[in-house]
């Protein structure tokens, strides 16, 4: 071996090192120009991925949106028709509620004839009870019997 390599820190000063040198640098240019074109590559085909990517993330968000916005609107409509139907039972509810009303209203202020007219009722009532019971009393006589008035 030589001296040169055995001391790694001395300086190399021999005529003919111009020349490596400038090869060295040129080896060292190519291979940085390598080194940048494959990372600008790979950089590259990245991008490529990413806006592939995020074109489907994209396209995923929108039909997420569009589906959404469908569920949105069935549940409006559907939550209409429910106060549609909730509307449609008030108003019906309150007119039965009104007619009960007024029929109340009716009686009470005319209880006067309503209570007499009951009256009348419970008297009329009584005597088709008390005549049925006396017709049902009565004994079946005979021809004679009912000419004497059952003194014979």
């Amino acid at each position: 071996m030589t001296e040169q390599n055995k001391n790694a820190n001395r300086k190399n000063s021999t005529a003919g090192s111009g020349t490596s040198t400038a090869s060295t640098a040129a080896k060292a240019t190519s291979a940085v120009e390598r080194t940048t074109g494959k990372a600008a590559e790979s950089a590259k085909s990245a991008a490529n991925g990413v806006a592939g990517t995020a074109g489907d993330a994209a396209s995923a968000v929108a039909s997420g949106t569009e589906r959404a916005a469908r569920a949105a609107n069935g549940a409006a409509r559907s939550a209409a028709k429910g106060v549609e139907a909730g509307r449609r039972a008030v108003v019906t509810a309150s007119g039965q509620v009104a007619a009960g009303a007024k029929t109340a209203w009716t009686v009470v202020a005319n209880r006067r004839l309503v209570a007499a007219g009951a009256a009348a009722g419970l008297t009329a009532l009584t005597a088709a009870s008390y005549a049925v019971g006396r017709r049902a009393e009565r004994h079946s006589h005979g021809p004679l019997t009912r000419m004497t008035g059952g003194r014979i």
